[in-house]
């Protein structure tokens, strides 16, 4: 955190309100990050850098710790220094010491060392999240699986493993910040911290810049990572992959891999919850006369019984053949009837059933006539 927050407005660069929720602010990093992905728009750099500008932005944004100390920084300067002076023209006088028991001990420390020379060190940036899609069947859905998900965006530079110097060329510290990254200016009573102007917050001095990543120490280049999908995982749900996102800054943690599943339809089975879902055929004869039937399952058929009687529509329930989640109890196979009447029968047929008919035992439609 340094005076860069007091500059930039997170909020308009994602194009939100300030009083949008969290989701809505993961939303629209997403669809930004898609439109600005350097995948879509190859060899541009406005939008490459605008797509750094929304990734810092989701960085501070979607951590909600983060967005508190940003906000609350955001509020002190704007009424602080407004007036030329700290905390405007006319206030009293307040002890650096007493904003850390106020905003908490980060939040304090933004306005720097009091009464020293050197700079504090700039505060460590977690890396923004990257997102991606991965489609699978309904079979690995259900299993569960681990694969491979390619993502592409900015990662530790491959050549010099992030250090931005050539390899094998040294890298000095700053002499002017001393390798804090940033000085501090007096301004009366207080000391505030400004990004070093000669390291530019990094506490470090190339000689010799990488010749891939030209010092940064990120480059944007396409990864295969791993992630392991557990079992019975439903279509939209996200996966979480810790340290797989963009690179920290100042030796802060990378963001994570938040991958999003879509899961294919079954030709037979469908889901509720962690039941399992399936319509399956019966004749007339077996729904009136009973019957024990072979019915399919995902880990194999079972035998269900029908008992005489049976309407159209019924439901029967097999236990423990639905979806396993997260080694509790599995859920259920649901199985409907359909009672398939002949759509063209023969002689024979007709005739049985005409038989049939001179015997039916009652009047089913004689509540019809109330």
């Amino acid at each position: 955190m340094n005076q860069d927050w007091l500059e930039k407005d997170f909020y308009s660069i994602l194009g939100v309100s300030k009083d949008a929720s969290q989701e809505d602010i993961r939303r629209a990093y997403r669809k930004l990050a898609q439109t600005l992905h350097p995948d879509a728009n190859p060899g541009d750099s406005a939008a490459e850098d605008r797509f750094k500008q929304v990734s810092e932005a989701y960085g501070v944004l979607g951590n909600e710790e983060r967005r508190k100390e940003y906000d609350e920084f955001r509020r002190l300067g704007a009424s602080g220094f407004a007036g030329g002076g700290p905390f405007g023209a006319g206030s009293q006088r307040i002890r650096v010491e007493d904003l850390g028991d106020v905003f908490g001990g980060g939040l304090g420390d933004l306005f720097g060392s009091f009464a020293g020379g050197a700079g504090r060190r700039s505060a460590a940036r977690r890396g923004a999240d990257t997102t991606a899609s991965l489609h699978m069947s309904f079979e690995d859905a259900f299993r569960g699986v681990t694969t491979t998900v390619s993502v592409r965006g900015e990662a530790v530079c491959s050549h010099c493993g992030g250090s931005g110097a050539e390899p094998g060329t040294p890298v000095q510290t700053c002499p002017t910040c001393n390798g804090a990254g940033q000085i501090a200016q007096s301004q009366g009573l207080f000391a505030f911290t400004q990004t070093c102007p000669q390291c530019r917050g990094s506490g470090r001095l190339i000689e010799t810049p990488c010749s891939v990543c030209r010092g940064r120490g990120t480059e944007v280049r396409g990864r295969d990572i791993k992630v392991k999908i557990p079992a019975g995982i439903k279509d939209g749900a996200t996966v979480r992959v810790p340290g797989k996102g963009q690179p920290g800054g100042n030796g802060g943690p990378a963001g994570d891999l938040l991958v999003t599943v879509s899961v294919e339809r079954h030709p037979l089975f469908g889901r509720r919850g962690n039941d399992l879902t399936l319509t399956v055929p019966i004749t007339f004869s077996e729904a009136t006369l009973g019957a024990k039937i072979e019915v399919p399952t995902m880990d194999g058929p079972v035998t269900l019984k029908i008992p005489p009687g049976t309407t159209s529509g019924k439901t029967f329930r097999v236990r423990g053949r639905g979806v396993v989640r997260d080694k509790g109890r599995p859920g259920d196979l649901l199985v409907k009837t359909d009672i398939v009447v002949p759509s063209k029968p023969n002689c024979d047929v007709k005739r049985l059933i005409e038989q049939l008919g001179t015997h039916d035992p009652e009047d089913v439609r004689d509540h019809l006539r109330g």
